[in-house]
């Protein structure tokens, strides 16, 4: 298989941009490098395109091992063909090389390997000849090898012909051509079958007498009828019609219909398939159906991911992290406007205690002491109480707001190493609460620090292979911190180890030589790290901020190797790095049109993606691409699930975006279900393609359950409630 080829085809790329890119991926580059500063060598792929690509590239190759080793362990047995070698290079997945080998791969002991043991073979070849007569009858050739020998036992005809029939149905089991046809066929006509196995309530009832068509039934169903299984509450099975499968089977097989041993040979189809191919079928296709649930689900766990980790920070701001809870207290957080903790406390306003007095005199020493601008609510236990509290308290202080911020993964980090290493004096609720103001603050910063699957934007993510998991979130998060860049002077060292380059020693090492010899004055200054040479200099430098280095480039995307380019653009259209610092160079842009972009960079050495890309960091140098993004909805008054009534709009936030719909904070402490028929009055495929997490959206109530705390929304009728 060529490789290029076949990734450029499936990706719609052209050849010598696909060999390029993997040229550069082979020299050790990354994906957030390769995307950002070798726009001209890749075509500008982006970093998503580029993921994509590198997994394809890991994929075929590890097919063409395989299918070089099958050819070589066929080809040690004698056995490789020409036919067998056109079949190989031919096949498209890793099944279907696996089908080809099948015939050829040591087998334990089986029943059809006994038979051969037992010198039946030429029993089943005569069979298989399928004349027109036999003389003499099957019956009496089968006489011929009845055997009283050790081992060889063969006590009647009949048990010859079962022999026979044993190594026919292996044979038949064997055959890629008629594995490949069945489970085509299976996929197209088949159904999943799920019935109850536990004669009492669940989450699953939906699920307790349930079909749906192969072809049809979409990722979530799948991951929740696995689960279902896994938990004990449902038994799930593979339905196709029977008699159309044999029916694929015997139109391959049966050559001569009128021979004697067409009855033998149907019997034997039968029984090949329902004792060797099909519950080996079954647990092929279940499996395939899981791999593109996972993946599908994948998909929607990584956009969710990327749209959580860009959602707009709360810049400037003292916070107040609460972290709700009733027999052990409520613990608070004083984070400053840089993230540094300022003071920590316990109150009680909930039950047990329910120290309402008590509780509002600390919070209210708080914001004044420390000029609190807005109180971060965990949206965990007690959360709606605490809610409550905080809103009626804020009251006495004029500008203060709240807002509810979605703790999952909160406590994951606070019992990790890394939270003991950041707060060694705190307890695991005082990390809990810093963590939940951070989240507002930045929460790319604090979210890093947080296995991502632990984040809770994601769809049965624990039913997924953990390896491809964590494979795929590590890189959407990558991708985040590397297209936002760190200040390396106040980066964590959890951040640092995400950029590009950066290795989680070499991360720890920025921080110690930061401690010990005071703030990096100078990106260069990076090669002085231990672990942190020119390769991973070369790799991290763009994408690490120095915002006091006398080099002004140092507080911008520029990468290194383009502060000559960059130099030189700036005195052919006479600006000064003074004026990239006083942000008087919006003309620039204009004026490089004007002279002629390929002139300029024909001029420069440079190519168009970088020029660009170099102009954009200069109009705006130090910019956060997240402040582009919908800012936090901040609350000061309450709202009851009561409260709603159906056709009442409200604003709220996109929490989670999964494959049936979206789940929105409206501020009523239960997120409400936007589900995908109620998002437009057109027909939408995606959820994904009308909302995104983080979003702030407007919403009309459609009905609520107070009993089971259910709040349905809609985006449809909308003017028609307005008005």
């Amino acid at each position: 298989m060529d490789i290029i080829k076949t990734i450029a085809q499936e990706l719609g790329l052209k050849d010598e941009q696909v060999e390029k890119t993997v040229a550069l991926i082979d020299e050790g580059n990354t994906i957030p490098f390769i995307a950002r500063y070798r726009k001209e060598v890749t075509g500008s792929l982006d970093d998503t395109t580029l993921r994509t690509l590198e997994e394809r590239l890991i994929y075929l190759r590890k097919f063409n091992e395989r299918r070089d080793e099958i050819s070589k362990l066929i080809d040690e047995q004698g056995k490789l063909t020409d036919e067998i070698t056109h079949a190989l290079s031919n096949a498209k997945t890793l099944v279907e090389l696996e089908d080809i080998y099948r015939p050829y791969k040591p087998k334990r002991k089986t029943r059809a390997s006994v038979a051969r043991e037992k010198g039946l073979e030429p029993l089943a070849l005569a069979i298989m000849e399928q004349r027109d007569s036999y003389e003499p009858s099957i019956e009496e050739m089968a006489k011929e090898f009845i055997s009283d020998a050790e081992g060889k036992e063969v006590k009647s005809a009949e048990d010859a012909i079962q022999g026979a029939m044993d190594i026919i149905a292996e044979d038949i089991s064997d055959s890629a051509e008629i594995r490949k046809a069945l489970r085509e066929s299976a996929f197209e006509n088949g159904e999943i079958v799920t019935v109850k196995s536990k004669d009492e309530p669940s989450v699953y009832e939906g699920y307790y007498e349930y079909r749906e068509a192969v072809k049809k039934i979409p990722s979530h169903r799948i991951l929740a009828v696995n689960r279902g299984e896994k938990e004990e509450f449902l038994k799930v099975s593979l339905e196709v019609n029977e008699a159309s499968q044999l029916a694929i089977i015997s139109s391959r097989i049966i050559t001569n219909e009128k021979s004697p041993a067409v009855k033998i040979i149907m019997d034997t189809i039968k029984d090949s398939y329902e004792r060797l191919i099909f519950p080996s079928l079954e647990r092929e296709i279940r499996s395939d159906l899981f791999d593109n649930a996972c993946e599908g689900a994948l998909k929607v766990f990584t956009e969710n991911l990327r749209n959580l980790l860009l959602v707009s920070p709360l810049k400037g701001k003292t916070v107040l992290g609460y972290d709700p809870g009733f027999r052990t207290g409520c613990k608070l957080a004083v984070v400053d406007k840089t993230g540094k903790v300022l003071d920590t406390a316990v109150i009680y306003p909930t039950e047990p205690r329910k120290d309402i007095a008590g509780s509002r005199r600390v919070v209210l020493n708080l914001i004044r002491k420390y000029g609190i601008d807005v109180v971060a609510i965990g949206n965990g236990t007690a959360s709606r109480e605490s809610e409550l509290f905080i809103a009626e308290t804020i009251k006495e202080c004029d500008g203060v707001k709240y807002a509810i911020v979605n703790e999952a993964g909160a406590s994951v980090y606070s019992a990790s190493k890394a939270g003991a290493e950041e707060f060694p004096d705190f307890d695991v609720t005082e990390r809990s609460a810093v963590s939940i103001a951070r989240r507002l603050q930045d929460p790319l910063a604090e979210l890093v620090k947080i296995e991502p699957k632990a984040i809770g934007v994601g769809q049965y993510q624990h039913d997924m292979k953990p390896a491809r998991l964590d494979e795929a979130l590590g890189g959407v998060v990558e991708d985040c911190v590397n297209s936002v860049g760190v200040d390396v002077n106040t980066a964590s060292y959890s951040l640092l180890s995400y950029i590009s380059g950066i290795s989680t020693a070499a991360a720890k090492n920025i921080v110690a030589y930061r401690e010990e010899n005071g703030e990096f004055k100078s990106r260069s200054q990076l090669l002085k790290v231990p672990k942190i040479g020119n390769k991973a200099f070369e790799q991290c430098a763009g994408f690490l901020r120095v915002t006091n280095s006398k080099e002004i480039l140092d507080n911008t995307g520029v990468h290194p190797e383009s502060y000559e380019i960059t130099k030189n653009l700036l005195d052919k259209f006479d600006f000064t790095k003074e004026d990239v610092k006083a942000g008087d160079i919006n003309t620039l842009r204009f004026k490089v049109t004007k002279y002629g972009m390929k002139r300029v960079c024909d001029e420069l050495g440079c190519g168009e993606p970088t020029l660009l890309d170099i102009i954009g960091e200069l109009e705006k140098p130090g910019r956060d691409i997240r402040d582009s993004a919908p800012a936090p909805v901040l609350r000061a008054d309450v709202l009851d699930i009561k409260d709603l009534k159906p056709d009442m709009l409200l604003k709220g936030t996109v929490r989670n975006v999964v494959d049936f719909g979206a789940f929105v904070d409206i501020g009523v402490h239960h997120d409400g279900l936007l589900h995908i028929s109620e998002m437009s009055e057109s027909f939408v495929k995606r959820a994904s393609d009308i909302v995104s997490v983080g979003d702030v959206i407007e919403v009309r109530v459609k009905s609520v359950d107070l009993q089971k705390c259910r709040i349905a929304l809609s985006r449809k009728n909308m003017a028609v409630v307005s008005d």
